[in-house]
């Protein structure tokens, strides 16, 4: 069985690259943690676990790299072993079609966009040296083209991502299971911050400890005079954000809980933004100065509609990117006056999203594919001389505009049906800091690339939440209408 591990350059004197043997057997072995979760816990507590524990455990980079099937990783592995646990163990029907024909279409959308892709993509990319004094060049390198064989694997890595958005919209749409979802992350928030809190104190290290290699660039974890935590996720930057969320779990928590719980929640809250602070990341900060605030402060309704803002801005902002409309010199100079760092980084950023949205026009309706064929190579070697960061440019470069619209729709549609709902019920807490997390994340994708399975876990749980209440709303019309011969009946849950 050919094994990969795919990482990063790392600066001289790091330990190996390659992940350890322990690394493979957790791989291994949590099909088996996922099944004993199943068995003593309940169903919407075992999907979060099965799912959140292998993002914030399993060993990143390390994959089971298998022909014409999606790698087996850190991602794929907990999401198949969900689906498969709810249906085999728990024996419970997974319905898959959501009930809104908007959201239908972007589901077949995403999964169906790949076809065309591949079908647009089959020649490959050829780099050649060209002499002056003759008339000769020479095939330096290339990327290959796609072959119909894989629209298979492409479309079986979309389904794989999908597994938590169905999971999440199948099972975690009830205020119970809303709850077990925030009560995870804020627990996992807690039993995190105790090695990421020894990261800031030592550096990054628990990683190469545990599985025998450092994932990313280490000089990028090093910041003010101190380090970032990284522990076992990509990068410092999605350890913040995890940070972010789990204090705002934790502040929707102390908004719903009795006078007893109170105190501890409430300390739980400074607890976990202190740590937020401590990991040295602007962006996920000022997204928890902007959330944890309005979860503390606004009504639930509130909190929705400043969420569907967030979302409008993330749907947009690649269209007014892409026209001039985005005031990228203001913005500069905004994060300018907070550190020339800063401003630096996000102007390199920039730089890049113009190379790559060049290069994403020439196939702007289904994009280049994988194999890096998106991204800008230097045209005589071949070497990549761009670099992708937010998550849009990737996906549009890749699957063109059909794709990052199937994408963002299925994460963003969610927030204004839930938005429809509340302009006629009052829609409950934690569905609406769950919308208010979810938002912040479709506007990070802006200038990252983190796009978590719980994440898709909380976009699931957003929708089947609309689609109960629309469902209860029917049938309280129903219900005040004049009988009038023989009652009709309820329409059945599409699966």
């Amino acid at each position: 069985m050919p094994v990969r591990a795919t990482v990063k350059s790392a600066p001289a004197g790091n330990p190996p690259l390659m992940p350890n043997a322990f690394a493979y057997l957790m791989l291994m072995i949590w099909p088996v943690a996922c099944v004993v979760m199943f068995r003593r816990m309940c169903i919407e507590r075992a999907i979060i676990w099965a799912i959140l524990g292998g993002y914030l455990l399993l060993p990143p980079r390390a994959v089971f790299d298998l022909p014409l099937v999606p790698d087996f990783n850190k991602t794929s592995i907990p999401n198949l072993c969900a689906l498969a646990c709810c249906l085999w163990v728990a024996k419970r029907r997974v319905p898959i079609w959501p009930e809104s024909r908007v959201m239908k279409v972007l589901l077949f959308l995403f999964l169906a966009g790949t076809i065309p892709t591949v079908l647009t993509n089959t020649d490959p990319i050829l780099f050649y040296s060209v002499f002056d004094a003759e008339p000769v060049s020479f095939v330096t390198g290339g990327l290959p083209g796609l072959r119909l064989i894989d629209v298979l694997s492409i479309a079986s890595q979309q389904a794989i991502t999908l597994i938590p958005f169905v999971l999440g919209r199948a099972f975690l749409s009830s205020q119970t299971g809303q709850r077990e979802l925030l009560l995870a992350l804020l627990v996992g928030g807690l039993v995190y911050s105790l090695p990421a809190l020894l990261e800031i104190r030592l550096s990054p290290q628990i990683n190469i400890w545990v599985y025998g290699f450092f994932q990313h660039d280490f000089g990028q974890m090093m910041r003010q005079g101190g380090f970032r935590p990284i522990v076992f996720l990509p990068h410092g930057l999605w350890m913040a954000f995890f940070f972010m969320t789990s204090a705002a779990a934790a502040a929707v928590l102390f908004r719903m809980a009795d006078r007893k719980s109170r105190p501890r929640l409430l300390a739980a809250t400074g607890y976990l933004f202190c740590v937020l602070i401590l990991c040295k990341s602007l962006g996920p900060l000022a997204y928890g100065i902007a959330v944890v605030p309005a979860i503390l402060l606004a009504a639930p309704k509130v909190q929705i509609r400043i969420a569907v803002v967030f979302a409008g801005i993330a749907v947009l902002y690649p269209v007014l990117r892409d026209y001039g409309l985005v005031p990228l010199d203001r913005i500069l100079g905004w994060a300018e006056a907070i550190h020339p760092d800063r401003a630096q980084s996000l102007g390199f950023r920039f730089q890049n999203e113009e190379l790559l949205l060049e290069r994403a026009h020439e196939k702007w309706m289904f994009g280049w594919g994988g194999w890096g064929r998106n991204l800008v190579h230097d045209l005589t070697t071949g070497e990549i001389i761009s670099i992708p960061d937010g998550e849009w440019i990737i996906v549009f470069g890749t699957f063109g505009w059909l794709g990052y619209l199937s994408k963002m729709g299925l994460l963003a549609v969610p927030l204004f049906l839930l938005l429809r709902h509340a302009r006629h019920d009052r829609p409950t807490r934690t569905v609406a800091a769950l919308a208010l997390i979810l938002a912040i994340t479709l506007i990070d994708m802006l200038v990252n690339a983190i796009l978590t399975p719980y994440t898709w876990l909380i976009a699931g749980a957003v929708l089947g939440y609309t689609e109960s209440a629309r469902r209860q709303e029917a049938e309280d019309d129903n219900h005040l209408r004049p009988k009038a011969g023989r009652p009709g009946l309820a329409k059945p849950l599409i699966g």
